[in-house]
């Protein structure tokens, strides 16, 4: 099947419930005294039920709205991935955009749309005068892995707002 990407806009935030954002989940990391620690788990991700899956939407139009970038990911017509793209700059030299949200549907993976997505989002970020990309990644061993083999590094300047929102995510930082 052909996938084709394409910018996303406001009114498509509701497809986002066309992705299965399911998954086993078999490490978790952690950040202790500033080296990644992992742990051996065995946890069922579900789905999005109802309410998550308007938490999404709303999220998503809120950064839009904001002067944010969405790239998704269509394959026969549905959504399989998106990777939302901050407007707003961040650290203290002002010079990191936020990748704010990264799905792609569990039937889709290790596909290489995450990949191309991030690679979209980064040339946009580029194109506005980023430096880096922010990311706040779940614990996952799958998100943390992701976003290693895609140049993702901790960061020791952690952002204290998404810290505050997420603070078991790994914060982390890709040169641009």
């Amino acid at each position: 099947m052909k996938l084709r990407y394409r910018e996303l806009k406001p009114e498509d935030a509701v497809r986002v419930a066309e992705i299965d954002r399911s998954e086993t989940i078999e490490r978790l990391y952690a950040m202790t005294e500033g080296s990644l620690t992992a742990e051996e788990v065995h946890i069922e991700s579900p789905a999005w039920d109802d309410k998550q899956t308007r938490e999404m939407i709303d999220r998503f139009r809120k950064e839009l709205s904001a002067g944010g970038t969405a790239v998704g990911c269509f394959e026969d017509g549905r959504l399989v991935g998106f990777g939302v793209l901050s407007g707003a700059f961040r650290g203290d030299r002002r010079d990191r955009l936020a990748v704010d949200l990264m799905y792609v549907s569990r039937s889709h993976r290790r596909r290489g749309i995450g990949t191309r997505l991030l690679r979209e989002l980064s040339a946009v970020a580029a194109d506005l005068g980023a430096k880096q990309l922010y990311v706040s990644s779940t614990e996952t061993e799958s998100a943390v892995s992701f976003y290693r083999k895609n140049g993702g590094e901790p960061t020791p300047e952690v952002d204290p707002e998404l810290f505050e929102k997420e603070p078991h995510d790994i914060h982390m930082v890709i040169e641009l």
